[in-house]
């Protein structure tokens, strides 16, 4: 019997794309600094194997980690000290229009881990002011700054918050008094950021046509296919299209082939869609004339000249939507 295929998660394809410290240097730098180098791609280590005296320990880096779909922290030698800061990415594939809370939630969660586990070193000590005791921090302690940015994948234009105030229904005069909390919010359907990094620029000029619904599904793909050859843009970058703007791919396909092939890969999904189209079409109207699964998978696979296997997939996929 043939080993069953392992499908990849398009989630971790998006964050394993931004695991890369020269392309995760290069999206904060745009958002950031208006494209000036300020973030180094050396200063950058990843969260879940930090070690440093400040974070104490491993287990800390990592329940911060967890929580997040990309974080690092970044390390930059001053003349007298280490400055760090902890950079996150937050990735949407719809409109979440709680999106400001959610990312006050997540840093909030990142100082609140720093400050217990700073606090744990004045457990059992008596060298400390009875302030510094009863806040369990003494003065003089300083936490590790916290960035959050937020790319969204989605084809609508953003109409959420931008902001904790946009969530709030709030009297003008009270405005000032209330305490606000931005967030920094990428639309990768369109934007103009100033990227340097190669694999960035191929990224988000491809999400620019896949998310640009306005013309032909046909021609929005004829486009990414020309792009995809005209730039010989690299496998990774259309698997992290694929996987953020929802195209539906067969990653394992998608990894048997070499970077000079990878723009067929639009092209094999563009007839995939197809296949699937139709094959939603038959589903519904089988469901509606009363016919039984049996039937429709053998309807499904003399009309589509697909496997067994490729017929309960669809039925799993699309028959609930056809109920």
């Amino acid at each position: 019997m043939g080993k069953e295929k392992q499908k990849l998660n398009p989630d971790i394809v998006v964050k394993n794309y931004w695991h890369n410290n020269e392309q995760f240097a290069d999206i904060f730098n745009a958002v950031l600094f208006d494209g000036e180098q300020m973030i180094k791609p050396d200063e950058l280590e990843d969260m879940d194997t930090e070690e440093s005296s400040v974070l104490e320990h491993k287990e800390y880096a990592e329940s911060i980690g967890a929580s997040r779909d990309n974080v690092k922290i970044r390390k930059k030698s001053t003349t007298y000290d280490v400055e760090l800061l902890i950079l996150g990415i937050e990735g949407q594939e719809s409109i979440h229009y709680a999106m400001p809370m959610r990312v006050m939630g997540y840093d909030y969660g990142t100082y609140k881990k720093q400050y217990d586990d700073n606090a744990q070193k004045y457990k059992n000590t008596k060298e400390i002011s009875r302030d510094e005791y009863l806040s369990k921090m003494k003065k003089t302690d300083k936490f590790i700054p916290v960035i959050t940015i937020v790319i969204y994948y989605g084809e609508k234009p953003w109409d959420g918050a931008l902001s904790l105030h946009g969530m709030l229904n709030i009297l003008k005069a009270m405005e000032p008094f209330i305490n606000d909390y931005k967030m920094h919010l990428i639309e990768a359907r369109k934007n103009n950021l100033k990227l340097h990094n190669i694999n960035n620029q191929d990224l988000f000029n491809l999400f620019e046509i896949l998310l640009d619904r306005r013309g032909r599904l046909n021609e929005t793909r004829e486009k990414a296919i020309k792009y995809a050859k005209e730039h010989d843009v690299e496998k990774t970058v259309i698997m992290t299209v694929a996987g953020a703007a929802n195209c539906k791919m067969d990653y394992d396909m998608i990894a048997r082939k070499g970077d000079a092939d990878m723009c067929t890969v639009f092209e094999e999904t563009r007839a995939e869609g197809k296949v699937e189209g139709e094959a939603k079409g038959i589903i519904e109207t089988d469901y509606e004339f009363g016919l039984s699964e049996e039937d429709i998978l053998t309807r499904l696979q003399k009309k589509l000249n697909i496997s067994l296997q490729k017929a309960q997939e669809y039925i799993s996929m699309l028959g609930k939507a056809a109920i």
